[in-house]
């Protein structure tokens, strides 16, 4: 989607490109630079996502706090937010909008506090399934699937019925 501002009779520089960004990969990671979540669209040997991994905790965590949250790398957009005690950092295309990538992060952060009720990183850690099966409702293939944030907490509770469903079906004694 293009967004022109104003009169028609503006020339086409003065457009914006709407379009969801294309994300690279997501990191979470501490303060103390312990991953705790990553999901990757993008397909790399382990060892090249082990580097890659580093070198971007070490960028992030070395930059001073007031500083922007966009990095150029190599040849994609580093797009970081420090929530709490975590970071949450998207790689995206150079030519994809920072800021929208900025909202992404923010409503995954929001969709984490609406199922745990105010995330923190023991949450991740000790839910790490939950918060990718959250990812996933919510981007797949690198791109923004889901919007709303209403339909994607009700894929997640719906999920959860399902399982305790499950649960329940498999402990019941067999005759």
């Amino acid at each position: 989607m293009t967004y022109c501002p104003g009169p028609s009779a503006l020339p086409a520089a003065a457009c914006w490109d709407l379009a969801a960004p294309q994300i690279h990969f997501i990191l979470l990671f501490s303060r103390q630079g312990k991953l705790r979540l990553q999901k990757w669209y993008t397909t790399l040997p382990d060892k090249e996502k082990k580097k890659i991994i580093r070198e971007i905790v070490q960028i992030i965590l070395s930059r001073n706090q007031k500083t922007s949250s966009f990095v150029d790398w190599k040849d994609l957009k580093l797009v970081y937010k420090r929530y709490a005690s975590l970071y949450f950092c998207c790689a995206i295309e150079d030519q994809d909008n920072e800021l929208l990538t900025l909202e992404v992060v923010h409503r995954y952060v929001e969709l984490l506090d609406r199922y745990f009720g105010n995330v923190c990183e023991l949450d991740i850690i000790f839910n790490f399934e939950k918060a990718y099966f959250i990812l996933d409702e919510f981007i797949i293939g690198g791109e923004v699937q889901e919007t709303s944030k209403k339909t994607a907490v009700k894929a997640i509770e719906d999920s959860d019925m399902l399982q305790e469903t499950v649960e329940e079906y498999m402990n019941k004694p067999a005759f």
